[in-house]
């Protein structure tokens, strides 16, 4: 891609990192559309934004065209992520919820994982156009499923200028102090994740001595980490309830981080025991993720959509900077590859002990409020 648009390389990798700034500037109206026009309108709006895009950048003879493309698909790929939380608010509540909640996780994080792959093969065998001629046929196939399964779940509401309308949600979110508390929870963790998988190749390669191949599999057991997560997760929903499996997740991610802030004190530790502290907190991730969003929307489901962006851009803004914060620090020492997950996981561990000065009332579930049963 770099020798057939004439660029650098540093200028063709903002590929990806145009994208998901993309996807976080696109959240917060995508929500704000999804409960002022509804769900359906958003999402078609929203896919037809990403596909357009995709197939402009799958003909870019330029990369400021092909970035600028990117940058409007993210935007589109926003209104996804926030319609298909803000569907599951609309239409379950709870355990319920939870569940569903937990299968999003699942394809949510099946996708970085395989992806990467696929588009290896599509370029070994075509060029590098054809991961993105996948992703506009995949993005048309979305449309057609949309259009053939998903039904209006909220009642749309106009009474208001957008401006005031966005204020006013943003004021309903924050008055709710169980949202807040789930907000903190959520906006933690992706900060961890993301700052290890920022020097993760370095991690295993520069510091450990594997090899590229071996660094590919070594990161896929931190995928499938939190694919077993989500398995897990939906079996124990079934039989525990939300809170107690919030209490487990961040008794696990503190197992985690007090050994990586042990790790990090000493500077040095064997690669296991690295990486086995890494992949427990992926597969705690995988718990609180979808039990705390059921917590923080529960509140809140006349406003569901901006709520959804809300969490959405709170957790791809700590995404990013954990990442950013990960590479700057990185000196080639354990301790700073580590230090930020160890702190983030601390951290959560210690919000939800204060959960009685945060959210000191009993949890809030409106079952009686659902668009459909």
């Amino acid at each position: 891609m770099v020798d057939a648009l004439n660029t650098t390389l540093s200028r063709g990798q903002q590929i990806v990192g145009i994208f998901i700034f993309g996807m976080a500037v696109g959240q917060i109206p995508a929500g704000l559309a999804a409960d002022r026009f509804g769900r359906l309108p958003t999402i078609y709006f929203g896919m037809g934004l990403f596909v357009t895009a995709a197939c402009v950048s799958m003909i870019a003879e330029e990369i400021d065209v092909l970035l600028i493309a990117r940058f409007i698909q993210g935007i589109g790929a926003a209104s996804a992520i926030v319609v298909s939380r803000a569907v599951v608010r609309d239409i379950a509540t709870g355990k319920d919820a939870a569940r569903l909640m937990s299968l999003m996780t699942m394809i949510f994080t099946a996708a970085p994982v395989i992806a990467p792959s696929i588009g290896a093969v599509l370029v070994a065998q075509w060029n590098w156009r054809a991961p993105f001629i996948v992703i506009a046929a995949c993005g048309f196939a979305l449309l057609f499923g949309i259009r053939s399964n998903l039904i209006e779940t909220h009642t749309p509401n106009t009474s208001q200028h957008p401006l005031q309308q966005l204020a006013s949600s943003f004021r309903e979110y924050f008055s709710h102090r169980q949202s807040i508390f789930g907000l903190l929870l959520l906006g933690l963790t992706p900060a961890g994740s993301m700052s290890v998988i920022a020097v993760s190749a370095a991690l295993t390669v520069e510091i450990y001595d594997f090899s590229i191949t071996q660094y590919g599999l070594i990161f896929a057991c931190a995928g499938l980490s939190i694919l077993a997560g989500a398995a897990a997760n939906r079996w124990l929903i079934i039989h525990f309830e939300i809170m107690s499996l919030i209490k487990l997740g961040v008794t696990l991610i503190f197992t985690a981080s007090a050994q990586l802030v042990v790790v990090a004190w000493l500077d040095a530790a064997p690669f296991w025991w690295v990486w086995c502290c890494v992949c427990i907190y992926m597969f705690t991730i995988a718990i609180l993720m979808p039990n705390v969003t059921v917590l923080a929307l529960d509140p809140l489901p006349k406003i569901a959509g901006v709520a959804s962006s809300i969490i959405g851009t709170t957790q791809n803004v700590a995404g990013a900077f954990g990442a950013i914060l990960g590479a700057l620090i990185y000196d080639g020492s354990v301790r700073n590859a580590v230090i930020i997950m160890a702190t983030t996981g601390t951290l959560t561990a210690g919000v939800f002990l204060l959960r009685p000065l945060i959210c000191p009332k009993p949890l809030v579930h409106h079952r009686d409020e659902l668009a459909r049963d």
